[in-house]
């Protein structure tokens, strides 16, 4: 989400190097408070210590999750085996939106570097306005480009392909089996890589909003504005553009190193990956990016909730 670095050059005119990265709103900013919590206390929010019959529940959760994800791949890989000799879809992304993918990633890229060794800014209704005035003005480049090139957004994003019930249901269902694989990769990426992460701006400003107005406007934000725009973006369009040069599993990989690389957080990279990579396969097998929004939009809310009502998840 584009709110500590874009904000501010919009409005103030500093230079790029001074910011922290746009991406850090719900996913990496809340990384270290959420994913730490859940993965020490994911049991023991029943009471007590985890007993032996819940570490044996946890195991089966984690195989059950892992078991869904490939079967999902495998329904993937097989579609695309199936569809590999049936005749081509009559329009796919070519190079005007290659192109514009790659100046969008070359941004990210760019703001990335200079984003990591920086202190965090400090985060403003500001801010937040101009962010969402840049992600506007970001998706009206898109959808133009594609709307002149003849493209049919919404059936080819999937918008309708599903009701958005069955959408919320899926997302649901795909998040609930995707947690396990996020704690795992948190737990690896701790033991290899220690803690030695500070909280967030974004998660100093919400536990430290003392007006309704604030919690607000970064609930609405954090749940209904940034899933949108950042699975359009890394999902609809860039891995859209990889899919069609690489294919599928490059496509999702690369989208998803560039999707955790965004948030410009390096402890919650490999978590970050795990969940665009989850989020990726459950567009493609869906093939409606509702779903992924869904998806992106209920880790954001209970990313929220696990900051709002720390007591739900002791540690």
């Amino acid at each position: 989400m584009f709110l500590n670095a874009v904000a501010p050059a919009l409005l103030t005119g500093q230079s790029e190097g001074q910011f922290p990265f746009v991406f850090r709103c719900a996913e990496s900013s809340a990384q270290d408070s959420k994913l730490y919590m859940l993965s020490d206390s994911l049991f023991a929010a029943f009471g007590g210590a985890p007993s032996l019959a819940l570490g044996f529940l946890s195991a089966i959760y984690l195989i059950a999750s892992i078991a869904v994800y490939l079967s999902l791949i495998y329904q993937i890989s097989t579609r695309t085996r199936n569809a590999s000799g049936a005749e081509a879809p009559a329009r796919a992304f070519g190079l005007p939106e290659a192109v514009l993918a790659g100046l969008l990633t070359l941004f990210l890229l760019l703001t990335i570097n200079p984003t990591a060794s920086q202190p965090s800014i400090q985060f403003s209704t500001r801010n937040l306005l101009a962010n969402f005035l840049f992600i506007v003005f970001v998706l009206l480049i898109i959808v133009t480009l594609l709307q002149f090139r003849g493209f049919d957004v919404g059936e080819l994003a999937g918008f309708f392909r599903i009701s958005f019930f069955r959408a919320l249901g899926t997302g649901a269902i795909l998040l609930f089996f995707a947690y396990p694989l996020i704690v795992l990769s948190e737990a690896i990426n701790q033991r290899l890589f220690g803690g030695g992460s500070s909280k967030q701006s974004i998660v100093e400003f919400f536990s430290g909003s003392r007006t309704i107005d604030e919690r607000i406007m970064i609930i609405v934000f954090a749940v209904a504005i940034a899933p949108v725009f950042e699975e359009f973006l890394f999902r609809f369009f860039i891995y859209g553009v990889l899919k069609r040069y690489f294919g599928c599993l490059v496509g999702a990989i690369l989208s998803a190193l560039l999707f955790s690389a965004a948030h410009a957080h390096f402890p919650s990279f490999v978590p970050l990956f795990v969940l665009g990579s989850c989020f990726a396969i459950a567009y493609e097998w869906s093939g409606s990016i509702l779903v992924s929004m869904t998806m992106h939009s209920l880790f954001n809310s209970l990313t929220l909730t696990a900051l709002a009502f720390p007591e739900l998840f002791p540690q």
